[in-house]
Protein backbone atom coordinates (compact mmCIF):
# COMPACT_ATOMS: atom_id res chain seq x y z
CA UNK A 1 0.00 0.00 0.00
CA UNK A 2 1.34 3.41 -0.98
CA UNK A 3 1.55 6.07 1.71
CA UNK A 4 -0.30 9.31 1.17
CA UNK A 5 1.83 12.44 0.86
CA UNK A 6 2.19 14.57 3.98
CA UNK A 7 0.41 17.90 4.35
CA UNK A 8 2.40 19.96 6.85
CA UNK A 9 0.20 22.63 8.40
CA UNK A 10 1.30 25.88 9.95
CA UNK A 11 -1.38 27.55 12.09
CA UNK A 12 -0.70 31.30 12.08
CA UNK A 13 -1.05 32.54 8.54
CA UNK A 14 -2.69 29.60 6.74
CA UNK A 15 -5.40 28.70 9.28
CA UNK A 16 -5.36 31.90 11.35
CA UNK A 17 -5.12 34.92 9.02
CA UNK A 18 -3.77 37.01 11.89
CA UNK A 19 -2.61 39.85 9.63
CA UNK A 20 -6.02 40.46 8.06
CA UNK A 21 -6.67 44.20 7.86
CA UNK A 22 -9.11 45.74 10.33
CA UNK A 23 -11.59 42.91 10.93
CA UNK A 24 -12.20 39.17 10.98
CA UNK A 25 -12.44 37.68 7.47
CA UNK A 26 -15.79 36.29 6.28
CA UNK A 27 -16.40 32.68 7.31
CA UNK A 28 -14.06 32.85 10.30
CA UNK A 29 -14.93 32.71 13.98
CA UNK A 30 -13.01 34.41 16.78
CA UNK A 31 -11.43 32.32 19.52
CA UNK A 32 -9.69 33.63 22.66
CA UNK A 33 -7.06 31.05 23.55
CA UNK A 34 -4.46 30.61 26.29
CA UNK A 35 -1.82 28.20 24.98
CA UNK A 36 1.06 27.76 27.42
CA UNK A 37 3.58 29.35 25.06
CA UNK A 38 1.41 32.50 24.87
CA UNK A 39 1.04 32.69 28.66
CA UNK A 40 4.83 32.30 29.05
CA UNK A 41 5.46 35.01 26.47
CA UNK A 42 3.06 37.44 28.18
CA UNK A 43 4.63 36.74 31.56
CA UNK A 44 8.15 37.34 30.16
CA UNK A 45 7.02 40.66 28.66
CA UNK A 46 5.39 41.73 31.93
CA UNK A 47 8.56 40.84 33.85
CA UNK A 48 10.69 42.81 31.36
CA UNK A 49 8.40 45.84 31.71
CA UNK A 50 8.59 45.60 35.49
CA UNK A 51 12.41 45.60 35.37
CA UNK A 52 12.45 48.68 33.16
CA UNK A 53 9.77 50.59 35.06
CA UNK A 54 10.70 53.13 37.74
CA UNK A 55 10.70 51.66 41.23
CA UNK A 56 7.43 53.38 42.16
CA UNK A 57 5.48 51.71 39.36
CA UNK A 58 7.02 48.22 39.58
CA UNK A 59 4.07 46.87 41.56
CA UNK A 60 1.81 47.85 38.65
CA UNK A 61 3.91 45.71 36.25
CA UNK A 62 4.39 42.77 38.59
CA UNK A 63 3.97 39.30 37.12
CA UNK A 64 0.30 38.70 36.48
CA UNK A 65 -1.25 35.37 37.43
CA UNK A 66 -2.19 33.05 34.54
CA UNK A 67 -5.86 33.96 34.90
CA UNK A 68 -5.05 37.61 34.16
CA UNK A 69 -3.06 37.07 30.97
CA UNK A 70 -4.91 38.51 28.00
CA UNK A 71 -5.92 35.61 25.72
CA UNK A 72 -4.57 35.37 22.20
CA UNK A 73 -7.12 36.24 19.52
CA UNK A 74 -7.22 33.55 16.83
CA UNK A 75 -9.46 33.53 13.74
CA UNK A 76 -10.39 30.07 12.47
CA UNK A 77 -12.66 28.93 9.65
CA UNK A 78 -14.68 25.86 10.74
CA UNK A 79 -14.99 24.77 7.08
CA UNK A 80 -11.22 24.24 6.85
CA UNK A 81 -11.20 21.08 8.98
CA UNK A 82 -13.57 19.08 6.75
CA UNK A 83 -11.88 20.47 3.61
CA UNK A 84 -8.46 19.39 4.86
CA UNK A 85 -9.71 15.95 5.88
CA UNK A 86 -11.20 15.44 2.41
CA UNK A 87 -7.76 15.87 0.79
CA UNK A 88 -5.66 12.78 -0.04
CA UNK A 89 -2.93 13.61 2.51
CA UNK A 90 -1.73 12.60 5.94
CA UNK A 91 -2.12 15.80 7.96
CA UNK A 92 0.69 16.90 10.30
CA UNK A 93 1.09 20.04 12.41
CA UNK A 94 4.19 22.04 11.37
CA UNK A 95 3.67 24.95 13.72
CA UNK A 96 5.16 26.62 16.75
CA UNK A 97 1.97 25.55 18.52
CA UNK A 98 3.31 21.96 18.32
CA UNK A 99 1.12 19.64 20.49
CA UNK A 100 -1.10 22.53 21.56
CA UNK A 101 -2.47 22.72 18.01
CA UNK A 102 -4.30 19.49 18.94
CA UNK A 103 -5.76 21.17 22.02
CA UNK A 104 -6.61 24.65 20.75
CA UNK A 105 -6.83 24.57 16.94
CA UNK A 106 -7.92 21.12 15.77
CA UNK A 107 -11.09 20.87 17.90
CA UNK A 108 -12.23 24.32 16.74
CA UNK A 109 -12.12 23.33 13.06
CA UNK A 110 -13.09 19.67 13.32
CA UNK A 111 -9.69 18.01 13.03
CA UNK A 112 -8.76 14.90 15.01
CA UNK A 113 -5.52 14.72 16.97
CA UNK A 114 -2.65 14.94 14.48
CA UNK A 115 1.05 14.17 14.70
CA UNK A 116 3.25 17.23 15.02
CA UNK A 117 6.84 18.14 14.34
CA UNK A 118 8.98 18.80 17.42
CA UNK A 119 11.39 21.57 16.51
CA UNK A 120 15.05 21.25 17.47
CA UNK A 121 15.26 25.01 18.13
CA UNK A 122 12.38 27.40 17.60
CA UNK A 123 13.05 30.75 15.94
CA UNK A 124 16.77 30.03 15.56
CA UNK A 125 18.64 31.96 12.89
CA UNK A 126 19.79 29.61 10.14
CA UNK A 127 23.35 30.00 8.80
CA UNK A 128 22.06 29.70 5.21
CA UNK A 129 19.14 32.10 5.68
CA UNK A 130 16.51 29.35 5.67
CA UNK A 131 13.32 29.48 7.66
CA UNK A 132 13.94 28.08 11.15
CA UNK A 133 11.59 25.13 10.40
CA UNK A 134 13.03 24.07 7.01
CA UNK A 135 15.73 21.61 8.09
CA UNK A 136 13.45 19.96 10.66
CA UNK A 137 10.65 19.63 8.09
CA UNK A 138 12.93 17.78 5.65
CA UNK A 139 14.31 15.55 8.41
CA UNK A 140 10.81 14.76 9.70
CA UNK A 141 9.44 13.96 6.22
CA UNK A 142 12.29 11.45 5.81
CA UNK A 143 11.99 11.21 2.03
CA UNK A 144 8.17 11.12 1.88
CA UNK A 145 6.37 13.43 -0.56
CA UNK A 146 5.03 16.53 1.20
CA UNK A 147 3.37 19.89 0.82
CA UNK A 148 4.23 22.49 3.43
CA UNK A 149 1.72 25.31 4.03
CA UNK A 150 3.28 28.32 5.75
CA UNK A 151 3.15 32.10 5.59
CA UNK A 152 6.92 32.58 6.02
CA UNK A 153 8.34 30.46 3.19
CA UNK A 154 10.62 31.92 0.59
CA UNK A 155 12.45 30.86 -2.59
CA UNK A 156 15.58 29.91 -0.62
CA UNK A 157 13.57 27.34 1.38
CA UNK A 158 12.10 25.81 -1.79
CA UNK A 159 15.54 25.60 -3.41
CA UNK A 160 17.13 24.00 -0.34
CA UNK A 161 14.31 21.46 -0.06
CA UNK A 162 14.64 20.56 -3.75
CA UNK A 163 18.39 19.96 -3.24
CA UNK A 164 18.12 18.08 0.06
CA UNK A 165 14.85 16.14 0.00
CA UNK A 166 14.81 12.98 -2.15
CA UNK A 167 11.03 12.92 -2.64
CA UNK A 168 8.59 15.33 -4.29
CA UNK A 169 7.89 18.43 -2.22
CA UNK A 170 5.97 21.66 -2.59
CA UNK A 171 6.25 24.76 -0.43
CA UNK A 172 2.97 26.64 -0.58
CA UNK A 173 3.14 30.19 0.74
CA UNK A 174 -0.16 31.37 2.25
CA UNK A 175 -0.75 35.08 2.70
CA UNK A 176 -1.34 35.75 6.44
CA UNK A 177 -3.71 38.59 5.55
CA UNK A 178 -6.03 36.14 3.76
CA UNK A 179 -5.43 32.56 4.95
CA UNK A 180 -6.26 29.44 2.97
CA UNK A 181 -8.33 30.03 -0.14
CA UNK A 182 -10.25 27.79 -2.58
CA UNK A 183 -7.29 28.12 -5.00
CA UNK A 184 -4.97 26.68 -2.34
CA UNK A 185 -7.23 23.64 -1.91
CA UNK A 186 -7.31 23.19 -5.71
CA UNK A 187 -3.49 23.34 -5.79
CA UNK A 188 -3.33 20.72 -3.02
CA UNK A 189 -5.68 18.37 -4.89
CA UNK A 190 -3.80 18.80 -8.17
CA UNK A 191 -0.39 18.27 -6.56
CA UNK A 192 -1.51 15.10 -4.77
CA UNK A 193 -2.90 13.70 -8.01
CA UNK A 194 0.38 14.42 -9.81
CA UNK A 195 2.60 13.15 -6.98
Amino acid sequence: MTQQPLLLLDVDGPLNPFAAPKRRPDGYTTHRLLPTWWVAKQERQAAAQARLAPRASRAKHAKRPVGRVKPLRVWLNPAHGPELLALPYELVWATGWMSEANTHIGPNIGLPELPYIRWTEMFAEDPDGLHWKTRDVVAWADGRPFVWLDDELGPRDAEWIAENHPGPALTLHVNPRIGLLADDFATLRDWAAAA
